[in-house]
């Protein structure tokens, strides 16, 4: 009997209010729903260019490379580009130092003979009369090779896009 008064008691409750009270609710085995939690605004993600993009920024800021590479400097005698050189030189060895320990893949004297480690192609490629087989013993050095062994990039700003190299200027008068 006490099933035909919850059956009754849940149709008018329903019909007359849209919802079922919490005893009827309780009742009949079903739990008082809870309201959701909000859903966290998803944070944007890191994309693997970012850090490519951001030490960019940096040489960018603190030496202002990409001006440079963006320069048409067929005009500039060979004094005055190697003058800005020089400059931009030891300003992006300083960043560079600052945000990335570089180590020589293979730590030698170039032009010396080597010893091969690794046949790894991204590791060490090889130049000259390579075998067919593609591994080879050792050769002449002829570039280190460089490797990070440590980045330590500063963390984007909340809303900062690392596509955003540099700002544009504008001077106010």
């Amino acid at each position: 009997m006490s099933r035909i008064v919850l059956a009754f008691r849940s149709f008018f409750a329903i019909l007359f209010s849209g919802r079922l009270p919490a005893d009827l609710a309780q009742a009949l085995g079903l739990g008082v729903p809870k309201a959701a939690p909000a859903a966290p605004k998803p944070q944007p993600q890191a994309r693997p260019s970012d850090g490519a993009l951001q030490i960019l920024g940096i040489l960018q800021r603190d030496s202002r490379l990409i001006d440079f590479l963006m320069e048409d400097i067929s005009a500039y005698s060979d004094d005055q580009v190697g003058a800005a050189v020089r400059t931009l030189h030891d300003q992006s060895r300083e960043s560079l130092n600052r945000y990335l320990h570089l180590a020589p893949v293979i730590d030698a004297v170039e032009g010396s003979f080597t010893k091969i480690e690794t046949n790894d192609p991204a590791v060490v490629k090889l130049l000259g009369n390579v075998p067919v087989s593609g591994k080879a013993q050792g050769g002449l050095l002829r570039h280190k090779g460089w490797r990070a062994e440590k980045i330590d990039l500063p963390a984007l700003a909340a809303g900062q896009s690392a596509a955003i190299l540099a700002p544009a200027e504008v001077e106010i008068e």
